[in-house]
Protein backbone atom coordinates (compact mmCIF):
# COMPACT_ATOMS: atom_id res chain seq x y z
CA UNK A 1 0.00 0.00 0.00
CA UNK A 2 1.34 3.26 -1.00
CA UNK A 3 0.88 6.50 1.13
CA UNK A 4 -1.55 9.33 -0.47
CA UNK A 5 1.06 11.91 0.11
CA UNK A 6 5.04 10.38 0.17
CA UNK A 7 7.43 12.43 1.09
CA UNK A 8 10.29 12.05 -2.12
CA UNK A 9 13.86 13.37 -1.56
CA UNK A 10 16.32 13.05 -4.18
CA UNK A 11 19.84 12.91 -3.27
CA UNK A 12 23.15 12.96 -5.38
CA UNK A 13 25.59 10.11 -5.13
CA UNK A 14 28.47 12.29 -3.49
CA UNK A 15 26.09 13.59 -0.80
CA UNK A 16 25.39 10.18 0.35
CA UNK A 17 28.38 8.69 0.08
CA UNK A 18 31.82 10.03 0.78
CA UNK A 19 33.38 9.89 -3.02
CA UNK A 20 36.13 12.62 -2.28
CA UNK A 21 38.67 10.28 -3.49
CA UNK A 22 36.69 9.33 -6.44
CA UNK A 23 36.27 12.81 -7.59
CA UNK A 24 39.54 13.67 -7.30
CA UNK A 25 40.61 10.71 -9.78
CA UNK A 26 38.04 12.29 -12.27
CA UNK A 27 39.17 16.02 -11.44
CA UNK A 28 42.99 14.95 -12.23
CA UNK A 29 43.30 12.00 -14.17
CA UNK A 30 40.18 12.57 -16.77
CA UNK A 31 36.28 10.44 -17.25
CA UNK A 32 38.33 7.35 -18.68
CA UNK A 33 40.71 6.74 -15.85
CA UNK A 34 37.91 7.50 -13.39
CA UNK A 35 35.66 5.00 -14.95
CA UNK A 36 38.34 2.49 -14.96
CA UNK A 37 38.83 3.11 -11.36
CA UNK A 38 35.12 2.49 -10.20
CA UNK A 39 34.85 -0.30 -12.09
CA UNK A 40 37.89 -2.01 -10.67
CA UNK A 41 36.07 -0.72 -7.19
CA UNK A 42 32.73 -2.01 -7.73
CA UNK A 43 33.05 -4.57 -4.53
CA UNK A 44 34.91 -1.60 -2.14
CA UNK A 45 31.81 -0.44 -0.28
CA UNK A 46 31.72 4.00 0.07
CA UNK A 47 31.71 5.19 3.39
CA UNK A 48 29.19 7.16 4.50
CA UNK A 49 28.73 10.97 2.64
CA UNK A 50 27.62 14.46 4.40
CA UNK A 51 24.10 13.10 3.82
CA UNK A 52 24.05 9.82 5.39
CA UNK A 53 22.78 10.63 8.77
CA UNK A 54 19.63 12.18 7.00
CA UNK A 55 18.77 9.73 4.88
CA UNK A 56 18.87 7.17 7.18
CA UNK A 57 16.88 8.87 9.96
CA UNK A 58 14.09 9.58 6.55
CA UNK A 59 13.95 6.48 5.74
CA UNK A 60 13.30 5.41 9.37
CA UNK A 61 10.16 6.81 9.47
CA UNK A 62 8.73 4.08 7.69
CA UNK A 63 9.74 2.03 10.10
CA UNK A 64 7.23 3.53 12.44
CA UNK A 65 3.68 3.44 9.56
CA UNK A 66 1.60 0.96 7.99
CA UNK A 67 2.43 2.90 4.73
CA UNK A 68 5.82 4.22 3.40
CA UNK A 69 5.88 7.81 3.86
CA UNK A 70 8.91 8.62 2.89
CA UNK A 71 10.61 7.64 -0.53
CA UNK A 72 14.64 8.39 -1.03
CA UNK A 73 15.87 8.75 -5.10
CA UNK A 74 19.30 8.51 -6.07
CA UNK A 75 20.38 10.96 -8.95
CA UNK A 76 24.11 10.62 -9.74
CA UNK A 77 26.14 11.82 -12.56
CA UNK A 78 27.76 8.54 -12.81
CA UNK A 79 27.05 6.06 -15.71
CA UNK A 80 24.82 3.03 -14.90
CA UNK A 81 28.21 1.12 -15.59
CA UNK A 82 30.05 2.99 -12.64
CA UNK A 83 27.00 3.37 -10.27
CA UNK A 84 27.33 -0.17 -9.78
CA UNK A 85 29.77 0.57 -7.07
CA UNK A 86 26.90 3.26 -5.16
CA UNK A 87 24.29 0.51 -5.94
CA UNK A 88 26.69 -2.46 -3.88
CA UNK A 89 26.98 0.34 -1.14
CA UNK A 90 23.62 0.95 -0.74
CA UNK A 91 22.61 -2.82 -0.46
CA UNK A 92 25.82 -3.19 2.32
CA UNK A 93 24.32 0.02 4.17
CA UNK A 94 20.96 -1.62 3.95
CA UNK A 95 19.46 1.97 2.84
CA UNK A 96 15.73 1.32 1.23
CA UNK A 97 16.64 2.96 -2.22
CA UNK A 98 15.65 1.46 -4.89
CA UNK A 99 15.04 4.11 -7.72
CA UNK A 100 17.46 6.03 -9.23
CA UNK A 101 18.71 8.14 -12.66
CA UNK A 102 22.27 7.67 -14.00
CA UNK A 103 23.39 10.39 -16.28
CA UNK A 104 26.81 10.21 -17.84
CA UNK A 105 28.04 13.14 -16.07
CA UNK A 106 25.29 15.66 -17.00
CA UNK A 107 23.40 17.47 -14.63
CA UNK A 108 20.39 15.37 -13.25
CA UNK A 109 18.24 18.31 -12.00
CA UNK A 110 16.14 17.60 -14.84
CA UNK A 111 14.87 14.61 -13.21
CA UNK A 112 13.52 16.01 -10.42
CA UNK A 113 10.46 16.71 -11.83
CA UNK A 114 9.90 13.49 -13.41
CA UNK A 115 10.16 11.64 -9.50
CA UNK A 116 8.20 14.14 -8.33
CA UNK A 117 10.74 14.88 -5.59
CA UNK A 118 9.92 17.76 -3.28
CA UNK A 119 13.47 18.13 -2.32
CA UNK A 120 16.78 17.82 -4.24
CA UNK A 121 20.43 17.30 -1.92
CA UNK A 122 23.41 17.38 -3.60
CA UNK A 123 27.17 17.65 -3.02
CA UNK A 124 27.48 19.86 -6.22
CA UNK A 125 26.63 23.54 -5.64
CA UNK A 126 25.89 24.59 -9.82
CA UNK A 127 23.48 21.58 -10.06
CA UNK A 128 21.40 22.65 -6.93
CA UNK A 129 21.34 26.05 -8.26
CA UNK A 130 20.22 25.07 -11.90
CA UNK A 131 17.23 22.99 -9.54
CA UNK A 132 16.63 26.34 -7.97
CA UNK A 133 16.89 28.58 -10.86
CA UNK A 134 14.16 25.83 -12.51
CA UNK A 135 11.41 26.64 -9.13
CA UNK A 136 12.65 23.29 -7.40
CA UNK A 137 13.56 23.06 -3.48
CA UNK A 138 17.07 22.55 -3.65
CA UNK A 139 19.85 22.93 -1.21
CA UNK A 140 23.63 22.13 -0.56
CA UNK A 141 24.82 19.53 1.53
CA UNK A 142 27.68 20.91 3.15
CA UNK A 143 29.96 18.83 6.10
CA UNK A 144 29.53 19.97 9.57
CA UNK A 145 31.98 19.82 12.33
CA UNK A 146 28.93 19.34 15.06
CA UNK A 147 28.05 15.64 16.27
CA UNK A 148 25.24 14.28 14.70
CA UNK A 149 22.30 13.72 17.07
CA UNK A 150 21.48 10.37 18.25
CA UNK A 151 17.63 11.63 18.49
CA UNK A 152 15.77 9.62 15.61
CA UNK A 153 13.61 13.13 15.38
CA UNK A 154 14.33 14.72 12.39
CA UNK A 155 14.61 18.84 13.55
CA UNK A 156 14.34 21.13 10.01
CA UNK A 157 14.50 25.13 10.40
CA UNK A 158 13.04 26.59 7.48
CA UNK A 159 13.47 30.48 6.21
CA UNK A 160 10.88 32.34 4.99
CA UNK A 161 10.74 34.89 2.37
CA UNK A 162 12.03 33.17 -1.29
CA UNK A 163 12.23 29.75 0.64
CA UNK A 164 8.70 28.82 1.79
CA UNK A 165 7.49 31.87 0.71
CA UNK A 166 7.43 33.77 -3.03
CA UNK A 167 9.89 36.88 -2.81
CA UNK A 168 7.21 39.48 -3.54
CA UNK A 169 8.10 40.90 -0.10
CA UNK A 170 11.73 40.39 -0.28
CA UNK A 171 11.79 42.36 -3.39
CA UNK A 172 9.85 45.51 -1.64
CA UNK A 173 12.28 45.18 1.30
CA UNK A 174 15.51 45.49 -1.16
CA UNK A 175 14.12 48.23 -3.78
CA UNK A 176 12.62 50.44 -1.05
CA UNK A 177 13.35 49.82 2.57
CA UNK A 178 12.44 48.34 5.93
CA UNK A 179 9.69 51.32 6.36
CA UNK A 180 8.15 50.51 3.30
CA UNK A 181 8.30 46.66 3.85
CA UNK A 182 6.96 46.97 7.29
CA UNK A 183 3.91 49.44 6.00
CA UNK A 184 2.88 46.41 2.75
CA UNK A 185 3.17 43.67 5.52
CA UNK A 186 0.94 45.94 8.18
CA UNK A 187 -1.89 46.69 4.96
CA UNK A 188 -1.68 43.29 3.28
CA UNK A 189 -1.26 41.30 6.94
CA UNK A 190 -4.58 39.42 5.88
CA UNK A 191 -3.54 38.43 2.42
CA UNK A 192 -1.89 35.25 2.65
CA UNK A 193 1.62 35.09 0.81
CA UNK A 194 2.45 33.16 -2.15
CA UNK A 195 4.33 29.89 -2.33
CA UNK A 196 8.03 29.65 -2.30
CA UNK A 197 10.09 26.55 -3.26
CA UNK A 198 10.21 25.11 -0.25
CA UNK A 199 6.22 24.96 0.19
CA UNK A 200 5.65 21.82 -1.17
CA UNK A 201 8.59 20.30 1.03
CA UNK A 202 6.91 21.79 4.27
CA UNK A 203 3.59 20.94 3.38
CA UNK A 204 4.84 16.68 2.64
CA UNK A 205 6.58 17.16 6.30
CA UNK A 206 3.25 18.57 7.16
CA UNK A 207 1.53 15.51 6.09
CA UNK A 208 3.71 12.88 7.87
CA UNK A 209 3.54 14.83 10.88
CA UNK A 210 0.03 14.76 10.77
CA UNK A 211 -0.12 10.67 11.21
CA UNK A 212 1.52 10.96 14.32
CA UNK A 213 0.43 12.13 17.88
CA UNK A 214 2.39 14.92 18.05
CA UNK A 215 4.37 14.05 21.04
CA UNK A 216 5.97 11.24 18.71
CA UNK A 217 6.24 13.38 15.42
CA UNK A 218 9.38 12.26 14.03
CA UNK A 219 9.92 15.48 12.36
CA UNK A 220 9.60 18.74 14.51
CA UNK A 221 9.97 21.61 11.77
CA UNK A 222 10.79 25.50 12.75
CA UNK A 223 10.35 29.06 10.89
CA UNK A 224 13.49 31.04 11.65
CA UNK A 225 12.47 34.47 10.09
CA UNK A 226 14.06 37.68 9.63
CA UNK A 227 10.36 39.18 10.43
CA UNK A 228 9.67 41.03 13.80
CA UNK A 229 6.24 42.17 14.42
CA UNK A 230 4.16 43.27 13.12
CA UNK A 231 5.68 41.74 10.18
CA UNK A 232 5.10 38.25 12.02
CA UNK A 233 1.34 38.49 11.61
CA UNK A 234 1.18 37.80 8.03
CA UNK A 235 3.38 34.65 8.44
CA UNK A 236 0.97 33.27 11.15
CA UNK A 237 -2.04 33.87 8.58
CA UNK A 238 -0.25 32.62 5.63
CA UNK A 239 0.23 29.04 7.14
CA UNK A 240 -2.62 29.26 8.84
CA UNK A 241 -4.41 29.73 5.51
CA UNK A 242 -2.13 26.55 4.03
CA UNK A 243 -2.94 24.65 7.12
CA UNK A 244 0.13 23.75 8.15
CA UNK A 245 1.64 23.67 11.28
CA UNK A 246 4.94 24.85 11.98
CA UNK A 247 6.54 23.88 16.01
CA UNK A 248 8.27 27.21 16.14
CA UNK A 249 8.27 30.53 14.64
CA UNK A 250 11.98 32.30 16.01
CA UNK A 251 11.70 36.80 14.59
CA UNK A 252 15.03 37.71 14.79
CA UNK A 253 15.09 41.02 13.01
CA UNK A 254 15.50 42.24 9.68
CA UNK A 255 18.99 41.60 9.12
CA UNK A 256 18.60 39.84 5.84
CA UNK A 257 15.72 37.71 4.81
Amino acid sequence: MKSEHPLIVAISSRALFDLDESHRVFETEGKEHYCRYQIAREEDILPPGVAYTLVKKLLAINERSEVPLVEVILLSRNSADTGLRIFNSIRHHELAISRAAFTSGQSPFQYIAAFGAQLFLSAHADDVIRALDGGFAAATIVASSASHSASPQLRIAFDGDAVLFSDESERIYRTHGLDAFTENEATEARKPLSGGPFKEFLAALHYIQTRFPADQAPIRTALVTARAAPAHERVVRTLRAWNIRIAGHVPHGIANT
